[in-house]
């Protein structure tokens, strides 16, 4: 007898907690609630088609609501009465470059800031469209696309140039995920532009760069503390000299909490822990727990990995010098959460244990906008997360 299953309520679904191990909630007719331990909800509908079962992405809980994953799972359930496969029907879309990128742009808006949102399609607006908007996109060569962004590069925005080319090569996947181009032209163009002069460490901070270094460094092969390290600096974005000295008396798990004393100014810094980092640290404890130090040195258990370990592991990878180092995550997380996920300057420089006054010129407390920065960094955590398996 098949097992019945009780529909969900909206409730059920808002109050649905994350737990140690991933978990699933039915509501029937094969949709199916997905609640991941970072406490990501993801909507999923079961079918069989030509009789093979199948599975479908309805998207992520709360930006489609159970009623809406209702109503998709009710479309999708037609389609296959008429004998149609969910994901062999393509969208709805022109295939010229600014009817694309659009249509890329208005989905990415619902997870975006609305000031960055603003500041992406205006670099389209200005530099692309009017020259290949009306184009098929598929036309669109690798020489053409160079000689537009010459153009922005001829206006001493070099920068910019650099950012419209992502930009396009994330139009160009897309298109490509639709069935309606067969290439990213602006991929093969990375290496093509001006360098941007930067007077900080270097680092990579355009989303797609993100995806594919988060993914090299998640395929590292060393030693387990080295692994740990190099997954924590991405999540934490701390300076190195503070991860590598890291020690297991400074990490609150109750409180999901890691409080030290900043180097430079002897002042307490407080970083609290997303999910995903709590569990590196406790697949980490049965290894190097019983000591001082958290990443403990190859070499001499009673010391911690030296200066140069996470910059010897991004060479070990093949990240050169020019594109990563152990302190640019820092440049990576201030650079994505400002201008990507939209949070406050000041929040991110509490965050980064830089100096923050207030308008009288004094330094604030670093508790400041404590709740906020929770908030922030399992955000932070969980965009990473996207990236590496997008």
């Amino acid at each position: 007898m098949a097992r019945i299953i009780k529909p969900l309520t909206a409730l059920q679904v808002k109050n649905a907690k994350p737990k140690a191990a991933a978990y699933k909630l039915f509501d029937g007719n094969g949709l199916v609630l997905n609640v991941t331990p970072s406490g990501s909800k993801l909507w999923r509908l079961r079918y069989k088609h030509d009789g093979k079962e199948n599975s479908i992405s309805l998207g992520k809980y709360p930006s489609v609501s159970l009623e809406e994953a209702r109503e998709k799972r009710e479309v999708i359930r037609k389609q296959l009465s008429e004998g149609q496969k969910p994901a062999s029907k393509k969208p709805n879309l022109s295939d010229s470059f600014e009817s694309v990128a659009r249509d890329w742009h208005s989905k990415k808006s619902g997870i975006w800031s609305a000031d960055h949102a603003q500041r992406v399609i205006r670099r389209f607006e200005s530099n692309v469209f009017p020259y290949i908007g009306n184009r098929k996109i598929s036309g669109v060569t690798v020489p053409e696309l160079l000689e537009i962004l010459r153009l922005v590069e001829g206006r001493g925005r070099i920068e910019t140039a650099h950012r419209v080319r992502g930009d396009c090569s994330s139009v160009f996947k897309y298109a490509m995920a639709c069935g309606l181009s067969h290439s990213d032209p602006a991929h093969v163009l990375i290496g093509a532009l001006a360098p941007i002069r930067r007077k900080h460490f270097s680092s990579v901070t355009d989303p797609t760069e993100v995806s594919r270094l988060l993914k090299v460094l998640w395929g590292y092969s060393g030693t387990f503390p080295v692994e740990c390290a190099l997954k924590m600096a991405a999540y934490v974005f701390v300076r190195p000299g503070e991860l590598r000295a890291a020690k297991w008396e400074d990490f609150n798990f109750k409180t999901a909490e890691w409080r030290y004393l900043v180097g430079k100014t002897g002042s307490e810094h407080i970083v609290p822990l997303a999910a995903q980092v709590v569990a590196i640290l406790k697949s980490l404890q049965p290894l190097t727990g019983g000591g001082e130090y958290v990443f403990i040195s190859s070499n001499y258990t009673d010391r911690p990995i030296s200066e140069n370990t996470i910059n010897g592991a991004l060479r070990r990878l093949g990240i050169e010098k020019d594109e990563m180092t152990g302190h640019g995550f820092r440049a990576m997380a201030r650079t994505i959460l400002d201008e990507v996920l939209g949070y406050r300057q000041d929040i991110i420089e509490h965050q980064l244990a830089h100096a923050v006054k207030d308008p009288l010129g004094r330094a604030y407390n670093r508790t400041k906008h404590l709740p906020e920065r929770r908030k922030m960094m399992q955000r932070w955590a969980d965009y990473l997360d996207e990236l590496r398996m997008s």
